[in-house]
């Protein structure tokens, strides 16, 4: 699960932290941009898109082949109506038979492999995070090692226990403050509709309230705070079960979910476990990155894919709460071993401690010419600076793996906003930046909607790749990379708010490119550099 940045502006209260997968922060209804802003052009609109239609003008004819984007998620509809025809399919397996046709190793995987699934049929929904693990870990480690083993890692172990204590009782706090918040804010909700006649409460008809009554007085200023912040019900349910994923799931030391699962956890090499059950108990997240790769583009449902030719192979890997190492490993293999082109990771954390064992599936996917597009995160962090794994940097390399983009969130405004105000960034970690802020695409159940979070910028760069992959299969992964990054619209000189802290700097400084990911100018480059 993401590390993200959780913002609930009620009554004062501002929270910082981990929260679900992609970035939840309030949006001003009024002032959003049209479903299709991504895809647009900048030169033709108002919008910093990424030229999508432009992009297939200029290639015109078929695409010279079908190119296969695993997204490794939390699991994607797989019976979506705007992701029918869309997905990859394993055509050496028998579906339903409960044999294992291909000799994989994996019964029944038709459209993809849920690695934290029992092989029962049960699913992890909850997990812990990785802090909450390695203070586990280390707190029983400690009951049989030495005093010079103890002495050797001291400094680590206090860190965690510091890091895992401070949390827990900064949440425990922020819970009990927002209990009282969210209970006003029901309480005048209630009051003021009930008051006005109404169904659903609007600041204009809050605003037009007039009493003496100092209860209604108190009860319109706090209402229109919260409105104007964007705040609503739906916000409130969302905070309430963050709280309650973080505290009773995430940070608890006695929850344990490879019961589930069923596997020796210790052992980092073992790879035939999990289920078939590709969509999992919650696939909003995976399912709307899917979206924003390879939706139907030719239909009238929903909005419209990046890259028509790509199928979408599912791989789910990751629960509410913090992805394993050993699980992103075992995706990224099953991706690769099946013909994966890309792989889509729109997932992080903070803490890996068997980092070594994904750095050796990275290089497994560098040798077998696969790209890595990974998500920098929600946190409005400079990475350059705080740890977000997985990442390019590999144990006992000098250089980055050369297959992999980091990816950056950007917004819908040309102006200071540009860089979404939760993107991770980082002038030598991330690569570049992509739409990433009031993404529309599916959710499950037929449905669709907004989402944001640097979740959202990853699929739309792995949409890139996948076109310039099908329309110029000559080119290698590394080749795509350099030519998604060459490409990149540039705003290196314009000033603009930094995550966080809205102090004023150069995009620039944010990413090694300083630019914005573009469809036309990336097909256009490789068009040339493949004719040449």
């Amino acid at each position: 699960m993401h590390s993200t940045f959780f913002r609930l502006a009620l009554s004062g209260i501002f929270l910082l932290g981990t929260a679900p997968i992609f970035a939840r922060v309030a949006v001003d209804s009024t002032d959003t941009p049209p479903n299709n802003w991504f895809h647009l052009d900048p030169t033709e609109s108002d919008y910093p898109g990424i030229s999508t239609e432009q992009a297939y003008e200029f290639v015109g004819e078929k695409p010279a082949r079908k190119v296969i984007v695993a997204v490794i998620d939390s699991g994607v509809d797989s019976a979506h109506e705007d992701l029918v025809g869309r997905l990859w399919s394993n055509s050496d397996e028998i579906a339903g038979n409960g044999t294992d046709d291909d000799n994989n190793g994996y019964v029944d995987d038709i459209h993809g492999w849920n690695f934290i699934g029992g092989a029962d049929g049960t699913n992890v929904d909850n997990d812990t995070y990785e802090l909450t693990r390695e203070y586990v870990r280390l707190q029983r480690a400690r009951a049989d090692q030495s005093k010079r083993e103890k002495r050797r890692e001291e400094d680590y172990y206090q860190s965690i226990v510091r890091a895992y204590r401070a949390k827990v009782a900064e949440l425990q706090q922020q819970r009990e403050q927002f209990s009282s918040t969210a209970s006003a804010f029901r309480r005048f909700d209630q009051l003021f509709t009930a008051y006005l006649g109404v169904d659903t409460l609007t600041l204009d008809t809050l605003q037009s309230v007039q009493s003496p009554d100092p209860l209604i007085t108190e009860g319109q200023r706090f209402m229109s705070y919260a409105m104007q912040a964007g705040i609503d019900e739906k916000g409130i349910d969302d905070a309430e079960a963050y709280f309650k994923s973080a505290l009773d799931y995430g940070y608890d030391t006695t929850f344990n979910t490879r019961t589930i699962v069923g596997d020796n956890y210790a052992d980092l090499a073992e790879r035939d476990y999990g289920n078939r059950d590709v969509t999992g108990p919650d696939a909003t997240h995976g399912t709307h990155v899917a979206g924003i790769i390879a939706a139907n583009r030719n239909n009238e449902l929903g909005g419209k894919g990046i890259a028509e030719p790509a199928e979408i192979m599912i791989v789910r890997a990751v629960p509410d709460g913090d992805e394993r190492d050993k699980d992103v490993a075992n995706a990224i293999y099953y991706a690769v071993d099946n013909g994966a082109n890309i792989i889509n990771m729109s997932f992080g954390k903070s803490y890996s401690p068997d980092k070594s064992v994904v750095d050796e599936a990275v290089r497994y996917a560098r040798e077998n010419n696969v790209l890595l597009v990974h998500a920098a995160g929600n946190s409005s962090k400079d990475v350059d600076k705080v740890d977000n794994f997985p990442n390019a940097s590999l144990t006992g390399e000098k250089i980055k793996a050369p297959n992999w983009i980091e990816v950056g969130a950007s917004s819908w405004k040309l102006d200071d906003g540009l860089p979404a105000e939760f993107s991770n960034y980082g002038k030598k970690n991330v690569d570049v930046f992509a739409p990433g802020v009031d993404i529309y695409s599916a959710t499950p159940d037929n449905t669709y909607a907004r989402l944001q979070g640097t979740s959202m910028a990853a699929p739309v760069v792995s949409g890139v790749a996948a076109l310039l992959m099908a329309y110029f299969p000559e080119l290698t992964a590394e080749e795509v990379r350099d030519i998604i990054l060459e490409s990149a619209i540039p705003y290196r000189d314009l000033a603009v708010k930094r995550p966080g802290d809205e102090k004023e700097i150069k995009f620039s400084s944010l990413s090694s490119t300083g630019g914005v990911v573009n469809a036309l100018a990336a097909v256009k480059m490789a068009a040339a550099r493949t004719s040449k």
